[in-house]
């Protein structure tokens, strides 16, 4: 019996999984090369659904804490705010202002599921969760209608569009206040999640 060593060239995952002439030691090499990359994309998914579970238990903390019912979706403010590029506290501050976290929701029957105050209480949603989506995407800039008031916008500069200082004095201010105390929350739960590991 004659062996033969042979060049294989440029191996693919496939070529290599197939073939019964590599040898254990380069399909290991290979395959752990995949492995470690995968490892390291695994732990930043890892970490970002840690932050964003910190960042939505402290939008939920705070409104359990104050008693108002919009508690339980904090993830979905969370994930609407990284889908449109603003601040992870800016929707629930706003409903904390407008309308006490949804305990005094829009009046309007014409107008329901709004806990923003969108529209001045006059633009209703299918749910809290569009409205959600509806709002985070306009104020995000990234609605055609509203872009110009909103795009590229920091967010005290979103806020005094969204209820000008001419309209409802320190608006702005209010509002960022209630994102500060939103904030604090996030770094008391980080430290809670770093106490169990």
């Amino acid at each position: 019996m004659m062996t033969v060593s042979m060049p294989i060239g440029n191996l693919t995952k496939d070529s290599i999984i197939n073939s019964t002439q590599v040898s254990p030691t380069v399909l290991s090499q290979k395959l752990n090369i995949g492995a470690d990359d995968l490892l390291v994309f695994n732990q930043t998914a890892d970490q970002k659904a840690k932050d964003l579970k910190a960042k939505a238990d402290a939008i939920d903390t705070f409104f359990k804490e104050h008693n108002m019912p919009l508690e339980g979706k904090g993830m979905k403010m969370v994930e609407e705010a990284e889908a449109n590029n603003i601040d992870w506290k800016l929707v629930a501050s706003i409903s904390a202002i407008e309308t006490t976290g949804g305990r005094s929701m829009c009046k309007n029957p014409k107008a329901p599921n709004n806990p923003f105050g969108w529209g001045s209480c006059k633009i209703g949603f299918k749910s809290i969760d569009e409205a959600i989506e509806v709002v985070s995407k306009h104020l995000g800039g990234n609605a055609e209608s509203t872009a110009k008031h909103y795009a590229g916008k920091t967010t005290k500069e979103i806020l005094q569009k969204y209820n000008p200082p001419s309209i409802v004095p320190k608006y702005a201010d209010k509002v960022m206040k209630i994102m500060d105390e939103i904030g604090q929350n996030v770094d008391t739960i980080d430290t809670k999640v770093l106490a169990k590991a």
